[in-house]
C-alpha cells in the first residue's frame, strides 16, 4: 500500500464528512453502543439477552431484509441448544486465536445447529442460517463486541481499497485475516488525521452512537469514497 495514495483516500473521506450523506450510516454506530451496552456472556437469558443486543431505532437492515434472517435464526439456535451457541461466541471472541479460523469455525458451528435445526423441525421451509455471507454477521458480532478492532467486512469494497492504494496482490477469495490486518493498520493512520476524527464526533449524538474508538469509520470510509 502506497501512503500517498492512502492519504488521497483520507482526503477524499474528509470532504465526505462535511455533506449530508454523512449521516448515512450512522445507525451502525447506534447498534455498536446497543450491543456494547447489552452483551453479557454471563447472561441467565441468553435469548432476551441476544435479542436486546442487536437492536436499532432506525432501521434493522443489518440483520433483517427480504429473504435475510440471520438475527431470527440465531435467536432460534439459543432456543434449541443455548449452551452450545454460548459456546460458539465464547470461540468467536477469544482473541488469543487467529480470527479466520474463528470465524470459519463459527460459520461451521452454524452449519451444524441448521442441520439440528432441520431435525427438530423437518417440515420446515428453511435453508439457511445466514451466516455465511461473505461474513458479514460474524464481522458484525466481532466489530460490535471489540469497536477497536474490527468492522464490518465488505470483500468487494477491500478489494477495491486495495486497487485504490497500489496493491498488487487482490484477494480473489475471502481473506478475512489480512482484512482485519489491513483494516487495523488503516485505523491506525486514520487516528493521525484530527479532521476526520474531529467530523465524525460532530456527526454523533452523545448517548445514541457508540462515541468511543472504532474502526467503523474505515468501514465507512471505503463505503463512501470507494
Amino acid at each position: 500500500m502506497q501512503l500517498k495514495l492512502i492519504q488521497q483516500l483520507f482526503r477524499q473521506y474528509e470532504q465526505y464528512l462535511q455533506t449530508p450523506a454523512a449521516a448515512d450510516r450512522l445507525y451502525i454506530w447506534e447498534s455498536q453502543r446497543i450491543f456494547q451496552e447489552n452483551w453479557n456472556m454471563a447472561a441467565e437469558n441468553w435469548s432476551e439477552m441476544f435479542d436486546q443486543s442487536l437492536q436499532n431505532s432506525h432501521t434493522r437492515r443489518l440483520w433483517l431484509r427480504e429473504a435475510y434472517e440471520p438475527k431470527k435464526r440465531m435467536m432460534e439456535f439459543i432456543q434449541l441448544a443455548p449452551d452450545f451457541v454460548q459456546h460458539m461466541f465464547f470461540d468467536l471472541f477469544n482473541e488469543e486465536k487467529a480470527v479466520d479460523g474463528r470465524a470459519s469455525r463459527f460459520v461451521f458451528y452454524c452449519d451444524q445447529m441448521m442441520e439440528s435445526y432441520l431435525e427438530q423441525y423437518p417440515l420446515s421451509k428453511e435453508n439457511s442460517h445466514y451466516h455465511d455471507d461473505n461474513y458479514h454477521m460474524v464481522f458484525l458480532y466481532l466489530s460490535f463486541r471489540f469497536p477497536d478492532k474490527y468492522c464490518l467486512h465488505d470483500p468487494e469494497a477491500f478489494r477495491r481499497l486495495l486497487q485504490a492504494v497500489g496493491s498488487q496482490d487482490i484477494p480473489k477469495t475471502n481473506d478475512v485475516e489480512r482484512y482485519a490486518k489491513v483494516c487495523q493498520t488503516l485505523w491506525k493512520w486514520m487516528q493521525k488525521e484530527t479532521q476526520i476524527l474531529d467530523l465524525h464526533q460532530q456527526r454523533l449524538q452523545s448517548g445514541l452512537h457508540y462515541t468511543e474508538d472504532s474502526l467503523m469509520l474505515v468501514y465507512d470510509m471505503m463505503q463512501a469514497v470507494l
